[in-house]
């Protein structure tokens, strides 16, 4: 009982002092802040409408600047905000130049008793401040039977939910379906029974031009080129080893072009062919290395006979246009 008189008191003191401003909250203008609760008494936990609204007139034809109160999540400690509405402005149907501002704030508390809300400052037009009234908000507990011996929470219920409960509830979704497995269907019937059968494309097999036959034409155009008669050394050895590297890889199935002459010389090492033909590769691949990586300076001779060289590696192990290889060879290399 003294908690509440206490409370009431407060609540007296608040609203007296409310009613010595009244003449400083009048004004020329005609403003007017009001503050109401939808309901003064909660239960601890609920939530409460605060509608806060500002009033005023403008005869001259001149709009006012309305500033209003800044609201944090709190009022005080024991009254929270949970949430704010926007401003709206309403003009009056009757009295076009009477303006009202309304907002709307969801409160709530979490410790009983009564809990005072101040007045709220709103900044208009050329007056000092324009408050609000008072107000009082209770808030009381849920009434406990202590006679009754304490439970525990009830289980959630069961509820069975079937594919059939699925249909039903998303039925939009389902006929959505329907109608695109409906088109594919008829665009399926249709590409199905409108197509014109095309004949059957013959493919004309353009024949091989066989490895040594490209050998010997860039043989022959690197021949004319006459590198090594100008300087260019390390040009024409490189152009030369490349050629015969595209061959080997075409004509034996040797990556030669990513190997080194270590490589390829070992991978002839089970390839049939005569001993002259590998002797002949070997020293066109290691002069061409010398070239290219000891700077060496051969002597005409031996730049032609490494052309020479080339052209022997290349009849003596080529195929004929048949592909079907030189039997003599083979028997020859493979003694």
């Amino acid at each position: 009982m003294k908690l509440k008189s206490t409370y009431k008191n407060i609540f007296l003191a608040l609203l007296m002092l409310s009613m010595l401003a009244i003449p400083f909250i009048s004004s020329a203008q005609q403003i007017k802040a009001t503050a109401k609760l939808d309901s003064n008494e909660i239960q601890i936990g609920q939530q409460v409408k605060l509608l806060l609204s500002i009033q005023y007139r403008v005869d001259d034809g001149k709009r006012i600047q309305v500033l209003w109160p800044e609201i944090a999540d709190t009022i005080r400690k024991e009254v929270e905000v949970v949430s704010q509405s926007k401003i709206d402005t309403i003009v009056d149907k009757a009295d076009p130049f009477l303006f009202t501002q309304t907002q709307t704030l969801s409160i709530t508390s979490f410790d009983s008793g009564y809990w005072a809300i101040p007045p709220f400052k709103f900044l208009a037009g050329d007056t000092n401040g324009i408050f609000t009234d008072p107000l009082l908000l209770q808030v009381s507990t849920m009434a406990v039977d202590t006679t009754q011996a304490i439970k525990d929470i009830k289980e959630p219920f069961e509820e069975t939910y079937s594919w059939i409960d699925w249909i039903k509830d998303n039925m939009v979704y389902v006929w959505v379906l329907l109608g695109a497995l409906l088109v594919l269907l008829i665009f399926f019937l249709i590409v199905r029974y409108t197509r014109k059968v095309k004949p059957p494309m013959i493919e004309v097999e353009i024949p091989k031009i066989p490895a040594h036959i490209i050998a010997f034409e860039k043989l022959d155009k690197l021949k004319t080129e006459n590198l090594w008669q100008a300087g260019k050394l390390k040009l024409y050895h490189s152009q030369l080893t490349d050629i015969i590297r595209e061959y080997i890889e075409n004509r034996f199935k040797i990556q030669a072009l990513e190997q080194t002459t270590d490589e390829i010389l070992f991978g002839f090492r089970k390839v049939a062919i005569d001993d002259e033909s590998k002797s002949k590769l070997k020293s066109v691949l290691i002069l061409a290395d010398l070239v290219k990586f000891a700077k060496e300076q051969p002597l005409p001779t031996e730049n032609e006979m490494s052309m020479t060289n080339s052209y022997d590696f290349i009849h003596g192990t080529k195929q004929d246009y048949s592909g079907e290889e030189d039997k003599s060879k083979e028997e020859k290399g493979k003694k």
